[in-house]
């Protein structure tokens, strides 16, 4: 899309010239609003059809690219307008939705009310931006999100099936479920009842389906983890105890660019692992972790945590993941095995809760993440 050509104003000054536009977007509408940077309350210029072309004749109407700072919240429509506004030229900030603030006592959300808040929001810097990933690491980013999505069709399935079974006094008392052998005892149940045995079939299908489906997902994540722009950092990460190739694509993809993390403490904080705070006077008081950020990170991290309170000592996978890395990460690698160890054992010895102790080796897992991806040299020559 082309812009008009607007004449030079050397009396205008670009910051009093600039104006700030909230767009609050949703399927099949777009509602913008402006506020000047001169000051005054935004007001709502058009409610126009979610449409590009649209979108940009009412942007034209406000000024060249290089006046305009436009935001909306993420949400299910992506990145795409974003992506295209920025290639047109104006800036475009996507905001974090749960960091928006709120006036407090307000009881009335209107699209109306909501541009106008944005507009206003970014005039002031109260907005806290998210990251846009390129369209790659985005397409990643989907991919293990379906596999997410399947995992817990699958654990519903399995649920269904279970229930179904102790419904009609069918316990198994034999080990753990959802193995071969657990497998074979289903299958060997049998009803009199012919809708029962029909009921007891469909539930078999639904799980054996859905098993079917996390299985491809996953092999699909295995083989594009290998030729994608993010290769080498997943085959950096896989060098840690407790990542494997859907951990490593997970922190890539989710997380993005590195860079933006000035420091472990910040990636900490960006995946909500590090403890409230409320503090007052002399008085200071700390609870559980925020839980803020990237909720599917923080399990994940948490999961592999409970990797560490065995003894490190490398398996033969491990050893063999280790080779494709460079020394550096290598290094990073064996420091967090030996020091997640430790502290594990140290927190346990203190009468910590074994829960909390996870945590805490999750927060520090963190910090190695961070040092691996921030080497220059990930994988060996």
């Amino acid at each position: 899309m082309s812009f008009r050509a607007y004449p030079h104003r050397e009396d205008w000054s670009m910051k009093k010239s600039l104006r700030f536009v909230g767009l609050d977007v949703h399927k099949d509408t777009i509602t913008v609003a402006v506020a000047e940077a001169r000051g005054g309350p935004a007001e709502v210029v058009e409610v126009i059809p979610n449409d590009g072309v649209a979108l940009y004749k009412v942007l034209d109407r406000l000024g060249p690219p290089r006046w305009l700072r436009v935001c909306y919240e993420a949400g299910p429509t992506g990145f795409g307008l974003a992506r295209r506004l920025r290639a047109a030229g104006i800036d475009c900030l996507v905001a974090a939705p749960s960091l928006v603030p709120v006036q407090k006592g307000c009881r009335i959300k209107t699209d109306r009310r909501d541009a106008r808040k944005l507009a206003q929001f970014l005039r002031s810097g109260d907005l806290v931006a998210v990251a846009i990933p390129d369209e790659e690491t985005e397409a990643m980013r989907d991919l293990e999100r379906a596999r997410g999505d399947a995992k817990i069709a699958e654990r519903a399935a399995r649920q269904q099936l279970d229930k179904f079974l102790l419904r009609h006094e069918r316990i198994w008392r034999d080990g753990t479920k959802w193995t071969q052998r657990h497998w074979r005892w289903i299958r060997q149940q049998e009803f009199v009842d012919v809708k029962l045995r029909s009921v007891g079939q469909d539930y078999q299908t639904a799980v054996e389906q859905a098993t079917a489906r996390v299985e491809r997902v996953t092999a699909d994540i295995a083989q594009f983890a290998e030729t994608c722009s993010l290769a080498p950092r997943i085959k950096a990460f896989q060098a840690l105890r407790g990542v494997d190739v859907v951990t490593a694509v997970v922190l890539a993809a989710e997380i993005g660019d590195f860079k933006r993390f000035g420091s472990p403490r910040n990636l900490m904080a960006f995946v909500g692992l590090v403890p409230s705070e409320h503090s007052s006077g002399a008085s200071s008081r700390r609870g559980r972790i925020t839980r803020t950020g990237n909720k599917h990170v923080r399990w994940l991290l948490t999961e592999a945590a409970w990797n560490y309170q065995f003894y490190p000592k490398a398996s033969k996978r491990i050893k063999a993941r280790r080779k494709w890395v460079s020394a550096e990460v290598r290094a990073i690698a064996e420091k967090a095995e030996q020091r997640l160890y430790r502290r594990f054992q140290r927190l346990l010895r203190k009468g910590k809760q074994r829960n909390r102790v996870v945590t805490a080796i999750a927060r520090e897992l963190c910090g190695f993440i961070w040092a691996i991806a921030r080497e220059e040299k990930l994988l060996a020559a």
